[in-house]
């Protein structure tokens, strides 16, 4: 791994650059619009921009880098997102505020697909898995970091989105000093929702309500903050605290999932996540309990986040290799509908329920995503013979960042363990 992050270490820095930005932005504008007097429904609607962005640059910014290259996408989308940070500063409605959600969504999906793409350029069968495993963790670690950055100044000030708009500046300077040669790109395919749901029903609801989850996480974790008096510092702290507990579960969750049926990890994980959210709902965090707090909430985020990258390397035991990055698009597309749902769901449960709604909403995503995998595991059949491996997958991730997957590798046209793969199993 530190041969691979030695030799693309300027990228990687430039990617860190974008993920602290992107992490502290989302948390900064959830306590900048409450102290506005935008309402917790306003806010969740405006978040929900983001990812309806991220969406259409999943769809056209790979034709962007296609027809121009990687620099010239690269330093486009970085400047539009640079600005968006700053208009936030010069409006004060919550429309405004979410067409440079959108908009900002759009450019980092963008922005994500040229650093893949040039990850995808660097990588060799030796060195592929620990690329993807460096840029899992920039991308989660990148995040919570943001999370701190909080405590700089008062969100109400404009110290922060200053440096946000800074930091994706500063992504720019790796990408256009670099003495690499650009790889080719080709704009990577989708298998329809149809193909992919008759291939793996559980991979593909599983990745639905995960990010339903994962969006309720990152923007209700906010919104309970700002509902419960915590000061800013402590609402980023709060969100770094479940992004790491997901970060540092992926491994041991997904080798559990390499030995036995991934929908019993799903079922597993999801059970005891019920309880987890139950107990989070009666601590006061005006109290005597926040420690007690930042641990349960680290505990939530290590059994909620895994999921989807369980969901995607269920689906990858059931497609050839050349099937992969193909089935990665439509999963980043479902995965982003998901989080698209999730900000308003959680903003509307805060605003009617109170802060302890927040984790009623996440008990009911876990009840359903336990439910399915119950389903699955029922009306299923047995699990495949030729299993790949599970990887730890970001949810920031294009699709493009699924040619890193040694999964997507055929040798010698041949799949897993030697063995040309099945899309097999209809009902896995």
């Amino acid at each position: 791994m530190w041969d691979s992050l030695k030799a693309s270490w300027t990228l990687f820095f430039g990617m860190l650059f974008l993920m602290v930005s992107n992490g502290l932005l989302v948390t900064l504008l959830t306590l900048r619009g409450s102290a506005l007097g935008f309402s917790d429904t306003a806010i969740g609607l405006m978040q929900s921009a983001y990812p309806v962005g991220a969406l259409l640059g999943c769809i056209f910014a790979p034709r962007l880098v296609e027809k121009v290259g990687h620099v010239r996408a690269f330093a486009a989308l970085a400047s539009i997102a640079s600005t968006a940070a700053l208009v936030h500063l010069v409006t004060q409605d919550p429309w405004s505020w979410g067409a440079m959600r959108a908009l900002a969504g759009f450019c980092f999906s963008g922005l994500y697909v040229v650093a893949e793409s040039w990850l995808n350029g660097r990588a060799t069968n030796q060195n592929r898995a620990s690329l993807l495993s460096m840029y899992f963790i920039i991308q989660t670690g990148g995040t919570a970091l943001g999370q701190l950055l909080l405590n700089l100044s008062d969100p109400n000030g404009i110290l922060l989105f200053v440096l946000v708009s800074i930091l994706i500046s500063l992504s720019l300077v790796p990408i256009l000093i670099s003495t690499s040669a650009m790889p080719s790109f080709a704009a990577p395919e989708r298998i329809s929702l149809k193909e992919l749901f008759k291939t793996s029903p559980m991979g593909l609801s599983g990745s639905f309500l995960n990010g339903i989850s994962q969006a309720t996480l990152y923007v209700g974790l906010g919104l309970y903050g700002a509902a419960s008096g915590m000061p800013a510092g402590a609402v980023g702290a709060l969100i770094g605290a479940c992004t790491i507990g997901g970060m540092l579960a992926q491994m041991p969750v997904g080798r559990l999932s390499d030995l036995i049926d991934r929908r019993i990890v799903i079922v597993v994980i999801a059970l005891l996540a019920i309880p987890v959210c139950l107990f989070l709902s009666t601590i006061e965090p005006g109290g005597g309990e926040r420690d007690t707090l930042f641990v349960g909430v680290a505990v939530l985020g290590g059994v909620v986040l895994p999921i989807y990258s369980l969901c995607v390397a269920h689906t990858n035991d059931y497609l050839r290799p050349g099937q992969v990055v193909a089935a990665s698009g439509t999963l980043v597309l479902v995965l982003n509908g998901g989080i698209v749902l999730g900000p308003t769901l959680a903003a509307v449960t805060v605003a009617q329920l109170g802060p302890a709604g927040l984790f009623y909403l996440l008990a009911v995503l876990q009840v359903l995503t336990l439910s399915t995998g119950l389903f699955r595991l029922a009306s299923g059949r047995a699990r495949t013979a030729e299993r790949g491996r599970a990887v730890a997958v970001a949810p920031n991730a294009t699709p493009v960042a699924a040619s890193l997957n040694p999964e997507a590798e055929p040798l010698n046209g041949k799949g897993r363990n030697g063995q040309r793969a099945q899309s097999g199993d209809p009902s896995p």
